[in-house]
C-alpha cells in the first residue's frame, strides 16, 4: 500500500451472523466500480481463509455496494505498481519486502510474466481464492460483472443475478486470455464461451442463465431478498461437515476436468503475449494507443464495436 491507497478493510468489508452462520463480504468502493486494490485483493483472500476455518460460518455471500458488483481490479493502480521502478512496490504484490532478500527476475524474462499469472492461480493471490473455499459461497451480481469480479462469479457455488447484470472480461478485448478461462469454458459451454472470447462482447444475465453460468435472474429490486433466501436455505441444510464433504467432491470433480491446470496454462500465454503483433492502427489496444491514457483508449476501443457488443452502459446506449 501507498499512503494514498484506501485501506483494504475499507474496500472489502466483512461481517458474520453466528446465529444463522451466514457471513457477508461487501465490496465497498462504488465510486471506482468496487475495484479492489492489490492490497484489498490479498485481504479478500485472507478473509476467505478465515471464514474457511471459522466454525461460526457455513455460508458466505459476496456482493458489491451500489449499482454494480464490479468491473475488475483497479487497473491504473495495478499497472502503475507493476511497472514501477521501485522494486519494493513490485515485491509487495507477492507479499514480499526488500528485507526478505528476494530479487525479482528481469521484466523481459519468461518467468516475469508467468509468475504473475501463477500468483493469480494461487488462493493467496486473491483471484482463485473462492475456488478452494470449503463452505457454500453465493455471489450476488448486479450491473457490471467484469474481470476479477467475473472470476468470483465463475468460482462461486451459486450465482444470483439481477436482470441488469452484464458478464465478461475486458481482457478478451485487450489481451486475449484470462487465468480462469478453463473454468469459464466448462461452465458456459464451449460454443458460447468462444463467442465471448472472440467477439469480446459482454453477455446479459438472461444469456448467462441460458448457458448455465448463473442460478437465478431476478428484478434488480429483489436481488438482496432472493440471495438471502438462498443463503438461509443453504445454512439450514445439511451440517457443515457434510458441506465440507460435498465441496471436496466438487473440487475433485473440477480438478479431474483440469480447473487448476487451466489457470497454470495461462501463465504460458502471459509470457509469450508480447510476441503478438497488432493488426494495425485502430485495431485493439496496443502500446501506441495506450499512450493516449487508459480511460480515453478504453472508450475509443469500445466505440469500435456494435452498440450491443460494447462493455460500457453509456456506450451500449449510443448509436453505431
Amino acid at each position: 500500500m501507498t499512503e494514498t491507497d484506501p485501506k483494504p478493510e475499507e474496500i472489502v468489508r466483512y461481517q458474520k451472523d453466528p446465529e444463522t452462520r451466514i457471513a457477508t463480504i461487501t465490496l465497498s468502493r462504488p465510486e471506482r466500480l468496487n475495484a479492489p486494490t492489490a492490497a484489498a485483493r490479498r485481504y479478500y483472500a485472507e478473509l476467505l481463509h478465515r471464514a474457511n476455518i471459522d466454525d461460526e460460518v457455513k455460508v458466505l455471500v459476496v456482493r458489491g455496494l451500489g449499482r454494480d458488483f464490479g468491473s475488475g481490479v483497479d487497473l491504473p493502480e495495478f499497472m502503475a505498481k507493476l511497472n514501477s521502478e521501485d522494486e519494493a512496490i513490485r515485491l509487495a504484490e507477492y507479499e514480499l519486502e526488500p528485507d526478505d532478500g528476494v530479487r525479482l527476475p528481469p521484466a523481459a524474462s519468461f518467468r516475469s510474466g508467468a509468475q504473475l499469472t501463477q500468483w493469480f492461480a494461487s488462493p493467496r493471490g486473491g483471484c482463485r481464492s473462492l475456488q478452494e473455499f470449503k463452505k457454500v459461497s453465493i455471489v450476488e451480481v448486479q450491473g457490471y460483472c467484469y474481470g476479477w469480479h467475473f472470476y468470483q462469479a465463475g468460482d462461486a457455488d451459486l450465482v444470483i443475478a439481477a436482470d441488469d447484470a452484464l458478464f465478461g472480461h475486458a481482457s478478451f478485448r485487450y489481451q486475449g486470455w484470462g487465468p480462469r478461462m478453463w473454468t469459464w469454458a466448462q461452465t458456459m459451454g464451449l460454443r458460447k464461451f468462444q463467442e465471448m472470447v472472440f467477439t469480446g462482447r459482454p453477455f446479459t444475465a438472461a444469456e448467462m442463465y441460458d448457458c448455465n453460468f448463473i442460478n437465478k435472474v431476478v428484478p434488480r429490486d429483489q436481488i438482496e431478498a432472493e440471495t438471502a433466501k438462498y443463503a438461509l436455505a443453504c445454512a439450514r441444510n445439511r451440517p457443515t461437515d457434510t458441506v465440507f464433504q460435498q465441496k471436496l467432491f466438487f473440487e475433485l470433480y473440477k480438478q479431474f476436468q483440469g480447473e487448476q491446470f487451466g489457470s497454470i496454462l495461462s501463465g504460458l500465454f502471459e509470457s509469450l503475449g508480447h510476441y503478438a503483433q497488432p493488426d494495425g492502427a485502430g485495431f485493439g489496444l496496443n502500446r501506441d494507443v495506450l499512450d493516449q491514457g487508459l480511460a480515453k483508449s478504453v472508450k475509443e476501443n469500445d466505440a469500435q464495436f456494435p452498440p450491443d457488443f460494447r462493455l460500457s452502459r453509456s456506450g451500449r446506449r449510443q448509436p453505431e
